[in-house]
């Protein structure tokens, strides 16, 4: 039997020195920030009135649940933004297409577009197709913002198509093309699929990008998620709780989506292997 000296004592489970250190750091800065925003708040004399927030978001009364004005924008928010991604898909990936293309006027029309859009601010793009371009073609503020915001992020959605299209390595092209596979059965069927499963994660952070930048159709009276908080902050002066409240409710929002994707990303990858 063996003696007490070669007992070892069980071994407790140590937490690593860095992520103690990280811990540290992150609590102090949150603590920094939390102490800034309250000396602000003291030095402007402001009064918190959270408990004014909720009925913003929603409310419960004789006539039942109602949805507040925050979360009324937040749905035309979410029309916006899911039709814009959807014409952002697919005026990128025309447009990597045309580039790559054999036809020179394609090439140069896709060019061309790109360096207007990429080369000009979205809210200089918004006010003109909103003042000059609407009133032409007789378009409601909704549709020009979603045609503003479409072309914007259509454009360097392109960037991301291209990319992901000339990764793919030239023995696949060279399989299908000995094959005798049209260029459309091509894409449709080899160089595509494969081009989705590397784009996704850029893809994700430009639809990121799409539901922030959608914030600035709010500066041609449509009343999505910004201009309700606008509206609010100017009847009740409510400015720090109604402006945070609108950040967090972009943050969730934006996390949401990331953890959708990279679910799919998982799924994804185990199906490839």
């Amino acid at each position: 039997m063996p003696t007490e000296e070669h007992i070892e004592a069980p071994k407790t489970a140590r937490i690593p020195v860095s992520t103690l250190v990280d811990t540290g750091k992150y609590l102090a800065l949150m603590g920094g920030l939390f102490w800034l925003i309250n000396l602000g708040t003291d030095q402007l004399g402001y009064n918190w009135q959270w408990y004014r927030i909720p009925k913003y978001l929603w409310q419960v009364t004789d006539q039942g649940f109602t949805w507040g004005l925050l979360m009324q924008g937040l749905f035309v928010t979410f029309q916006i933004t899911a039709i814009s991604m959807v014409f952002m898909l697919i005026i990128g990936l025309t447009t990597a297409l045309l580039r790559m293309s054999n036809s020179w006027a394609g090439r140069g029309v896709a060019r061309v577009y790109m360096e207007l859009i990429r080369n000009s601010p979205l809210l200089i793009q918004i006010f003109f197709i909103y003042f000059v371009v609407a009133p032409i073609l007789d378009m409601s503020g909704f549709l020009a913002a979603i045609i503003a915001l479409s072309l914007f992020e259509g454009a360097y959605a392109s960037e991301i198509f291209r990319a992901g299209i000339t990764s793919i390595d030239k023995g696949q092209w060279e399989a299908a093309k000995s094959l005798g596979m049209a260029p459309y059965a091509m894409y449709r069927h080899i160089i595509l699929p494969q081009a989705v499963r590397r784009v996704l994660p850029p893809l994700t952070s430009q639809a990121v990008s799409l539901i922030k930048d959608s914030a600035l159709v709010s500066t041609v009276a449509i009343l999505d998620l910004t201009q309700q908080g606008r509206m609010i902050d100017a009847e009740t002066f409510l400015t720090f709780e109604i402006w945070f409240t609108v950040a967090a409710i972009y943050l969730v929002i934006n996390l949401a989506l990331s953890g959708v994707v990279r679910i799919l990303e998982q799924r994804t990858n185990g199906h490839s292997a």
